[in-house]
């Protein structure tokens, strides 16, 4: 199963981030039901701890994917970012697909952003965010991947007010509302299903 939700790192990982200025979403916590194909498969939940500006999000994902009554992909992310004075500061995460445990984390070094993973060690450029959904300021960035620890190849753009498309490593279409919360994502996976995320 893991070419079914190939791309799922990408669309689950965003964990947060905080930028003065940009509007917050519901203060202490945000949350969807992700779909998949139509099927509800699980939820992604975010909640913020912290002065603004120096914010502790926290990330939790709870997928299964089933074939009729037989679960055939369980999928489980927990991370933990921090910001400083508007600036990433870490992330440590975890995920577990189907038993495959895999920890990642990056640090804010003077200079660069060191992201550490399974396959060793990336020199990311010094404003580096790991890729975010919630909060638009990321997309304005060089992001990487909180799951595989690795450098992202990606486009954003803005389509129109409150519709932003990424492209390239992934195929992600994320909305927002007139103040800027994160209210709905839609994205292509690699075996062409559908995954979408719906406001709770």
């Amino acid at each position: 199963m893991s070419l079914v939700l190939g791309r799922r790192e990408l669309i689950v990982g965003g964990a947060g981030l905080l930028v003065p200025g940009i509007a917050m979403a519901a203060p202490g916590k945000l949350a969807f039901q992700v779909f998949r194909n139509g099927t509800k498969i699980g939820e992604h939940q975010m909640t913020f701890a912290g002065a603004e500006g120096s914010e502790t999000v926290s990330t939790d994902v709870d997928m299964v994917v089933k074939v009729g009554p037989v679960p055939v992909y369980k999928y489980k992310h927990n991370a933990v970012e921090r910001w400083s004075g508007g600036r990433f500061v870490s992330i440590d995460a975890t995920t577990n697909g189907n038993g495959k445990i895999q920890k990642t984390s990056a640090r804010a070094m003077p200079g660069f952003v060191q992201i550490t993973g399974p396959k060793g060690v990336v020199k990311g450029p010094a404003d580096a965010v790991p890729l975010s959904h919630w909060n638009q300021a990321s997309f304005g960035k060089p992001m990487f991947n909180q799951q595989e620890a690795k450098m992202l190849k990606v486009i954003c753009a803005k389509v129109k007010p409150g519709h932003w498309q990424i492209r390239g490593d992934a195929e992600i279409d994320d909305f927002y509302d007139g103040s800027g919360n994160w209210m709905a994502l839609k994205g292509k996976l690699e075996d062409g299903s559908k995954m979408e995320y719906k406001r709770i």
